[in-house]
């Protein structure tokens, strides 16, 4: 690795570690860190200050990740395609470890999901679609924002492994068990929201708390 390479994969991990829920909140004065679920994803920035701005956060998160792994794409020092992708899925991940660890708020982040969905977007679009319609078919029986990620959080990975077998999908090798990984992160970092669905004390969509 070249220190360029270092500098992409830094670069990567402090731009997941943009905080934009808990930077939104306080640009509307509020610190959603004391309020809802208290954590800073879109989901919760939704729920404390409306729901145009969980499309505004997701997509913040959304692009910083998915941005790095563009520009690991067009400037890491890997000679062929292969290589670089296979680096830019890395400097991709850091993306996702600096949102859920971001060094800016003491390593206190989100959950992952709309950094995943930019990163899995840009390396894995098919499967990530497939994902993507999970939580969509979730999302609309239950109106659990959570449950809907978990689906999702499930059915990335699955899809990276079973498309392959099935169709004329390409996923490498790398890419399905980072998937993997990915998906067990954002299901571990839903562990309190798995309890209150569990209790039935998850909160629905549209249910907005002061």
């Amino acid at each position: 690795m070249t220190p360029s390479d270092a500098l992409l994969l830094l670069a990567g991990y402090l731009a997941g570690s943009l905080p934009m829920g808990f930077l939104i909140g306080r640009a509307r004065g509020v610190d959603v860190r004391l309020h809802g679920s208290r954590n800073i994803g879109a989901t919760n920035v939704g729920r404390v200050l409306g729901r145009p701005w969980f499309v505004v956060v997701f997509a913040l998160d959304f692009g910083k990740a998915c941005g790095p792994v563009w520009v690991a794409r067009r400037f890491a020092s890997a000679a062929g395609a292969l290589e670089r992708d296979s680096f830019a899925l890395w400097v991709g991940v850091a993306a996702i470890l600096g949102h859920v660890f971001p060094l800016f708020l003491k390593f206190k982040g989100g959950k992952g999901v709309a950094a995943a969905a930019g990163v899995f977007v840009a390396v894995a679009p098919a499967p990530t679609g497939v994902a993507a319609l999970a939580w969509l078919a979730v999302f609309l029986a239950s109106r659990y924002v959570s449950l809907a990620s978990l689906a999702a959080a499930a059915a990335l990975p699955l899809a990276c492994f079973l498309l392959p077998s099935y169709t004329e999908c390409e996923v490498a090798r790398s890419v399905q068990w980072m998937a993997l990984v990915v998906g067990l992160l954002i299901i571990v970092r839903h562990r309190s929201n798995i309890g209150r669905l569990l209790r039935g004390e998850e909160s629905r969509a549209g249910r907005r708390k002061a």
